[in-house]
């Protein structure tokens, strides 16, 4: 039976705010780790985006802390979006008890983060990066901290933050409550884990299955030459949701959002060369409605948390397939529904084909009901025969990513410089399991 916020043991202040937001009944992992939090145990979390894991880990140390005094729980994140985004959650929780939350990432002003900070803070929110930077000047104590949230701990290993990580953690007393939450749980986490944190409890909620059950996945094959066309005549038949265009590389993305333009679309792009007032414009703008179109690449995107986007269409797919179900996971947020698209091209054929094999929930192939051919060249790849010891074709094309230029080269081989093109990395031979697919319709 589903407990109530109350009921798990939140205080009646953060309570009122909850109701006033909107939140009714508690998330699975919410009802799984508040219990434990409040308890003094250290949690391991892991749950799909969207599902509320902010809240899971800020109520339980809004009932715990004291409502003044100095840092008392210190949240790490990867981005400067998801920590900005995570301290207005939590101002919304704390509305009615007094305690104070402050956001502290790179970009910013960091004289205007000193005179944040005079002012009193209960609740940091910090990237490691500018945290070191604090730290090192002397401009934040961690000495009272008592609670320490690794947030989208997965993408905080992605992004080399290990080392950070652990420096930041010899400055806080060992007496302390440490939780960890992800969206995924490699082994590096749980090694992380078992290094810093006591006899710890794991939740892992829908663990086997990645994909979410709300968000109707689709894809097209298609040329890469024909991508942009076919990527403006989905956004022409979507309903009037708003649409993140998720691209491989930062020229990508603003080759894309300029054409999107031309072709009379609203759309802005976010990547992590823009400065921090770019960025948080550009949020703005998209969250107000002025640009229903956000073209982003996967590092800038992290954190997003749009309740309005209906749509994610994946332009570039990404050679993960956990990239792939945190893309998709920008829609449908906490129980909503959408729709993600993917624009398959040749490259990315066996890419694409290790998403498939991963998720159990049906990716409708959108070529017969669009009345669009699978291109032939991507035909003769799904079944071109494993390498058996000798050089079968004269001739072979092989295609190489080149992102400086956001294109595809296409170089010309023989068999007799078969051996040098193998050194240098040029060739890959396609898996029998690509013919097989093909022929079982499962592209």
């Amino acid at each position: 039976m589903t407990k109530t916020f109350q009921e798990l043991g939140i205080d009646v202040d953060t309570n009122r705010a909850l109701k006033e937001n909107g939140y009714e009944d508690p998330f699975p992992i919410q009802q799984e780790a508040i219990p434990l939090m409040l308890k003094g145990i250290d949690v391991v979390g892991q749950a799909h985006t969207g599902t509320g894991k902010t809240a899971a880990f800020a109520l339980p140390i809004l009932t715990k802390i004291k409502r003044r005094g100095p840092i008392q729980s210190l949240i790490l994140v990867p981005t400067r979006e998801l920590a900005v985004q995570v301290t207005v959650e939590i101002n919304k929780f704390a509305k009615y008890t007094g305690v104070r939350t402050v956001s502290i990432y790179g970009g910013q002003n960091i004289g205007i983060q000193h005179d944040q900070l005079r002012k009193g803070v209960q609740i940091l929110v910090a990237t490691p990066g500018r945290l070191i930077d604090h730290i090192k000047q002397g401009s934040i104590d961690l000495e009272n901290v008592r609670f320490v949230i690794l947030d989208e701990a997965d993408r905080m290993l992605d992004m080399g933050f290990i080392d950070d990580i652990k420096f930041i953690l010899f400055y806080v007393s060992e007496d302390r409550q440490t939780c960890l939450f992800s969206a995924t749980m490699p082994q590096e986490i749980l090694r992380l884990a078992q290094e810093y944190m006591k006899d710890f409890e794991e939740i892992r909620l829908n663990e086997e299955e990645i994909s979410l059950d709300t968000i109707d996945q689709s894809y097209l094959m298609v040329y890469e030459r024909e991508k942009f066309r076919h990527l403006c005549d989905l956004i022409k038949m979507r309903d009037k949701k708003q649409t993140i265009v998720f691209a491989a590389t930062k020229q990508r993305t603003h080759r894309l959002a300029s054409e999107l333009k031309q072709e009379g679309f609203r759309a802005i792009t976010i990547h992590g060369d823009l400065s921090q007032r770019q960025r948080d414009n550009a949020m703005y703008r998209f969250k107000k409605g002025t640009e229903d179109i956000l073209v982003a690449t996967d590092i800038a995107a992290r954190g997003i948390d749009v309740p309005a986007v209906g749509h994610v269409i994946n332009y570039d797919i990404p050679e993960d397939p956990l990239i792939y179900f945190h893309r998709i996971g920008r829609t449908a947020r906490a129980g909503g529904t959408g729709k993600a698209i993917s624009l398959v091209s040749q490259d990315r054929i066996d890419d694409f084909g290790r998403i498939l094999r991963q998720t159990k929930h049906p990716i409708r192939k959108l070529n017969d009901e669009m009345g669009i051919e699978i291109p032939i060249a991507q035909r003769r790849q799904q079944y071109q025969r494993p390498y058996s010891g000798r050089f079968q074709r004269r001739d072979y094309e092989y295609h190489k990513r080149d992102d400086r230029t956001d294109g595809t080269r296409y170089r010309r081989y023989d068999g007799n410089n078969y051996r040098q093109m193998r050194r240098s990395g040029g060739y890959s031979y396609r898996q029998q399991s690509g013919y097989n697919n093909y022929r079982n319709g499962r592209f």
